[in-house]
């Protein structure tokens, strides 16, 4: 017997098909799949190398990043370095942050609470000193 799996208001849980969900172009040129939940959203990005959007923070949303595929130049508060598959990055709600992929593509799985809209590109401020963070990114 196989249990029907159902939300508090009683509609069937969903269930994702990476192919099966729709797919966006970010303002900065990732390619995006996303989907919102009652309290969090997720998503899988896919990155061009050297593609990405400037150092920003969201003032509103916390971040966890799984990489799945791929290295990430990734900016995160003080902190600089190379982030590849196997790593995972959380990002406070508030910290400067921002990363671009190297050395070809680069996939990862990210989830931000809270929901809002469900888009993953809402929440975005631009830090203080992006111009500053661009002259540091490794360009091979």
């Amino acid at each position: 017997m196989v249990a029907v799996v159902t939300d508090k208001s009683g509609e069937k849980m969903p269930f994702y098909k990476k192919n099966a969900m729709d797919e966006k172009i970010s303002p900065s040129g990732s390619i995006q799949r996303g989907v919102p939940g009652e309290f969090m959203k997720a998503g899988l990005v896919t990155k061009p190398e050297g593609i990405g959007p400037p150092l920003h923070e969201q003032p509103n949303e916390e971040q966890f990043t799984l990489v799945l595929e791929g290295k990430l130049h990734y900016v995160l508060g003080d902190e600089e370095k190379i982030v590849q598959k196997g790593d995972m990055i959380h990002i406070p709600r508030g910290v400067p942050h921002r990363s671009r992929a190297v050395e070809g593509p680069a996939t990862f799985f990210t989830v931000k609470s809270p929901s809002g809209s469900g888009d993953l590109n809402e929440d975005h401020k631009t830090a203080a000193k992006a111009e500053e963070a661009e002259k540091n990114y490794p360009k091979g």
